[in-house]
Formats: C-alpha cells, sequence, structure tokens
C-alpha cells in the first residue's frame, strides 16, 4: 500500500477520535504492546540526534525492504516514534524517500507538543528517511 494510502487509512482509523490528545493517548498505549530494544541495540550508534528525550531507533534491510525499531526513554516520544517506524516499516527506500506524507502531522498528534519535542521527532523521521537514501539502488 503507498504511503499516502496508509497515512489516510491511519487518519481514518483514529478519526472517531476528535481530540488530538485522546489520539495521542492511543498510540502511546499501543507503544506498550511493543517490546523495548534489547540493551545490545541501545547504543550510541542508534541514537537519534537532536531529541531531548533519549530515543534509540535501528533500521535493517530485507528483501528489498525497510524496516525500522525503536524506543525512548519518554513514554509518549516512544508511542510517536513507534509510530514513526510502523508506519515506514515494510517499504522500499525509494517510496520512503519520495514520500512526504508525515503521520504525526497527517493525526495533528504534535500540535500540544513543545517545540523541543517537534523537532526531536522531526529527527527521528529525518533518521528514517536517511537510512532510506543510504540503501537506494
Amino acid at each position: 500500500m503507498p504511503l499516502v494510502r496508509k497515512l489516510q487509512q491511519l487518519v481514518d482509523d483514529l478519526a472517531v477520535l476528535d481530540d488530538p490528545q485522546e489520539r495521542l493517548s492511543v498510540v502511546v498505549d499501543r507503544a506498550k504492546k511493543i517490546p523495548p530494544l534489547p540493551p545490545a541495540e541501545r547504543t550510541d550508534a542508534h541514537r537519534v540526534r537532536g531529541c531531548v528525550s533519549v530515543v534509540w531507533l535501528v533500521g535493517e534491510l530485507r528483501d528489498g525492504r525497510c524496516y525500522f525499531r525503536s524506543d525512548a526513554e519518554s513514554p509518549v516520544v516512544r508511542g510517536l516514534v513507534a509510530l514513526l517506524c510502523e508506519f515506514y516499516s515494510g517499504h522500499t527506500p525509494q517510496d520512503i524517500v519520495a514520500a512526504d506524507a508525515n503521520p504525526l502531522e497527517g493525526l495533528d498528534l504534535t500540535r500540544n507538543l513543545s517545540p523541543t519535542r517537534r523537532n526531536g521527532l522531526a529527527s527521528a523521521r529525518e533518521t528514517i528517511r536517511l537510512y532510506a537514501r543510504s540503501h537506494l539502488d
């Protein structure tokens, strides 16, 4: 499914929740079900620069598609970065690099976040895009 359609489906799924805070709460709760990264992956090499909260992001390429996993010290950031990872996982590097789709903006999840937190999440999204760019054919 193209990323633009995937974003529309995500927006449609969460449209029943009018309040962005409620949507954020759902995203944070979903991330609680994701296992944390093992200590061997919680390294400086996987740390996202530009985040106030400590965030780790691991990318891997399998069968020409990118897959991402993450962890963070803050539950809110953990949920938002996990959403980014889920959104972009399973897509080709070309699809990720070419797409402007941003699920955090599409779901209006960043409205009530501090500017430093928004900047950190932009850094996490850019880390995903850089990983994809580095794996273009």
